[in-house]
């Protein structure tokens, strides 16, 4: 009996050790205390010169950010993102977000964006801003914009602001204090940042309108509170209203053709171009009136294209693409379920970076992982790492790393 129970011991401890073994070799249990190696972000060779800002609405909120509702670019006035048909949410848009509607404030988002826009050739980002007033979702833009603007120094991409005036309100003395103290936070928080956007050692700063100040001495007031003047842009045919101190106009989407818009432009100081991939607005759908007389064809990404084109035959400096996310009217070249890649291909091909959507789905695997293992500290660290990877332009050592992530996505 004991020579029994001895080998039924010993046949108990051997099977505990192949356990044992066998749990240490697994790779879905990464050995822990991973150490992140983080690495400068490195610019992205391009063949063109152009310098291409993105316009970026940072407006989308979520349940989780926006006290348990979901935002009113989501939804306008009569869609509801809780309802689910063929798993995608009912959203105020004709195309759907490839990683789904988001919140403008998510990390995650914020990462997915920027990388997508670096390895699509994009410079930089043109935000648009509402000021620091409290009403409507405007302190909701204020808080995603900061954000975005903290999390965009570790991408090495650019950042300014298009400001908006037409929300200002009240007398014109009032108006003209408010918009010195929405000037005032970008010079003090933004504007002496090394990866703010410069025109010869000036901040760039646009101005969609302006729609309220309308008058050249309304803009010299305001821009008492400066320091070092910005260059500062208005929307076409707008800089009689800021002459003084406008130095040029950008295009933007309108009913106008393109070719038209560069013809009314000659003779301006400075002049930043636009392409956008095409127009298709959602108001009237959304219950917000009857949306706006505009319809450009997508074409395949041709649109995109030939616009791209124009915008290198005449030459500017500086291209805004129009936009990346305005899903309310159509003008995202955002990934999505319909389009998916293709206007960032086009783009890289235009902007003459050596990626192709290879690197821009590596993105999207990064993306969908920060979902798949978040909470996980050890794995994080990982896809902390691989994000330096791919802000330092090493997108293989970050496929590598991000295919070991991977094989433990069964938790």
């Amino acid at each position: 009996m004991k020579l029994y129970f001895n080998i039924l011991l010993s046949i108990c401890i051997i099977i505990l050790c192949l356990c044992w073994s066998c749990k240490g070799g697994d790779n879905s249990s990464p050995p822990e205390n991973f150490t992140v190696t983080p690495f400068d972000p490195l610019p992205v060779s391009k063949s063109n010169s152009q310098k291409l800002y993105v316009h970026y609405m940072p407006w989308f909120e979520t349940p989780e950010t926006n006290n348990g509702n979901w935002g009113w670019h989501w939804t306008m006035n009569n869609k509801n993102p809780e309802q689910i048909t063929d798993n995608r949410r009912e959203i105020a848009s004709w195309y759907y977000p490839l990683i789904g509607p988001y919140a403008s404030s998510d990390p995650d988002v914020l990462e997915y964006h920027l990388l997508l826009m670096k390895y699509a050739g994009i410079d930089g980002v043109l935000v648009d801003w509402y000021g620091l007033q409290d009403k409507n979702d405007l302190p909701g833009i204020k808080k995603n914009t900061d954000a975005l603007f903290k999390a965009i120094e570790k991408t090495g991409l650019e950042f300014a602001i298009v400001y908006e005036d037409r929300f200002l309100e009240g007398s014109k003395g009032n108006m003209i204090s408010l918009a010195r103290a929405d000037m005032d936070y970008l010079q003090k928080n933004y504007f002496t940042k090394n990866y703010y956007t410069k025109i010869n050692g000036k901040p760039l700063l646009l101005i969609f309108g302006p729609a309220v100040l309308q008058e050249p001495s309304d803009w010299e007031s305001v821009f008492t509170i400066f320091t070092n003047r910005p260059t500062f842009f208005t929307l076409q045919d707008h800089i009689h209203t800021a002459s003084t101190v406008a130095s040029g106009e950008y295009m933007w989407v309108d009913a106008q053709t393109p070719e038209n818009k560069y013809a009314g432009a000659s003779g301006l100081p400075q002049f930043i171009g636009a392409a956008y991939p095409g127009y298709r607005d959602f108001y009237k759908e959304g219950g917000d009136g009857d949306g706006y007389n505009i319809h450009w064809d997508y074409d395949n990404g041709n649109l995109y294209k030939s616009l791209l084109e124009l915008g290198k035959i005449q030459s500017p400096q500086y291209l805004q693409l129009v936009t990346w996310n305005d899903f309310g009217e159509g003008t995202m070249i955002e990934p999505t379920i319909e389009f998916e890649y293709l206007f960032l291909t086009i783009n890289q091909q235009f902007a003459g970076v050596s990626y192709s959507d290879k690197e821009l789905k590596m993105v999207k695997n990064l993306y969908d992982l920060r979902k798949e293992w978040k909470g996980d500290n050890e794995q994080n660290k990982r896809l902390d790492q691989a994000f330096y990877y791919l802000a330092s332009l090493q997108p293989d050592k970050a496929n590598e790393l991000l295919q070991k992530v991977a094989i433990g996505t069964s938790k």
